[in-house]
């Protein structure tokens, strides 16, 4: 068998069916109208037609109910976990969090929550904590400068 080469790669034998050629006649298989029916606004060219219209019945984006809502805040808040906390030096603030990559460069404010555990004391400052944290973090021998 000879060696593939990729100037010789082809699509299988019967994968691609031909182009349809429209308009080209009776024999042709797709003549006179050409496969869009009879008369009506879809069988003229460049004909307007509101995506989505449905011929005056309630279209189905309308029928369906409303569902979900996404937050603008969301890239502007950010959750802090306590094991994430060991890894930074020093006093921790939004610019170190940032800096070690553990909130997003959007956030505005981060908060530290109560998931997993700290083995080492932090000082945290104009940073939020829930109470479960303050708790975790003063148990850790940490501060908190609010």
């Amino acid at each position: 068998m000879a060696a593939m080469r990729m100037n010789t790669l082809k699509p299988g034998a019967g994968s691609r069916r031909p182009r349809l050629r429209v308009g080209r006649g009776a024999s042709a298989g797709q003549g006179k109208t050409c496969g869009r029916g009879v008369k009506g606004q879809r069988a003229r060219k460049g004909g307007y037609h509101k995506v989505g219209f449905e011929g005056g019945q309630m279209p189905l984006q309308r029928r369906l109910p409303k569902v979900g809502f996404r937050s603008a805040m969301k890239a502007a808040r950010a959750e802090v976990r306590l094991h994430e906390l060991s890894g930074i030096e020093g006093v921790i603030d939004l610019a170190a969090l940032k800096r070690a990559g553990i909130v997003s460069a959007f956030a505005e404010r981060a908060k530290v929550v109560l998931s997993g555990e700290l083995k080492k004391a932090v000082t945290l400052k104009g940073v939020g904590v829930t109470k479960g944290a303050r708790a975790a973090i003063a148990a850790a021998g940490g501060k908190i400068e609010d």
